[in-house]
């Protein structure tokens, strides 16, 4: 397992981790960053029909590892053993969190990332119902706004993310805005961040 204070430390440095099919994990800080408006998020039109004609429940933080082996559940996935082990510790902690979207009990969609201060490090999300990872983005979009964060990185930028207003920034940029967001005061949830660490 990644030891919390590496791990969250190189977050605060603008570094993620991803494993391979070997075991190994590799640190990645990749030249432009993606990142996802928060204040300014906009719901298409037709997806926010959508939202109301179906909807889900959502839940935060009560099935964490199950929403990773969602994400991990594909034919190739850099969500290693190593990586779940690491971040469930990262919950455990406090810092690691998780949007679920459930219907009919089951658990259908669901995105998970690392929150340090005013910043939000998305890691993944996984679908097993048409719409619930964007359902599940779209409320993880609202909690942010709603708790005074200012960045959400999403590492690279997809299409997916890009049609919800994506975009790229150069990696000296991002690190200026991480810099700031990082030592904000606020918080995803009300638990208490574990073992008063201290990164920067």
């Amino acid at each position: 397992m990644l030891d919390p204070v590496q791990l969250l430390s190189a977050y605060c440095e603008g570094a993620f981790p991803m494993g391979d099919e070997s075991g190994r994990i590799s640190w990645f800080r990749p030249p432009y960053r993606g990142i996802l408006p928060i204040g300014d998020f906009h719901v298409p039109r037709r997806f926010a029909r959508y939202l109301k004609d179906h909807p889900f429940e959502v839940r935060w933080n009560t099935a964490f590892g199950d929403v990773m082996r969602g994400c991990a559940d594909r034919p190739e996935t850099w969500i290693t053993d190593t990586i779940l082990d690491s971040y469930e510790a990262l919950h455990r902690l406090g810092f690691a969190h998780c949007v679920e979207v459930w219907r009919g009990g089951r658990l259908v969609g669901g995105v998970y990332g690392v929150a340090i201060g005013g910043a939000f490090f998305g890691e993944s999300m996984f679908s097993r119902e048409t719409q619930a990872s964007k359902v599940a983005l779209t409320h993880l979009q609202w909690r942010l706004k709603e708790r005074g964060y200012i960045v959400h990185d999403t590492q690279w930028t997809t299409p997916h993310l890009a049609s919800l207003g994506g975009y790229e920034i150069p990696c000296s940029q991002y690190l200026d805005l991480l810099d700031r967001a990082i030592r904000l005061p606020v918080t995803f949830d009300e638990r208490p961040l574990g073992a008063q660490m201290v990164f920067r």
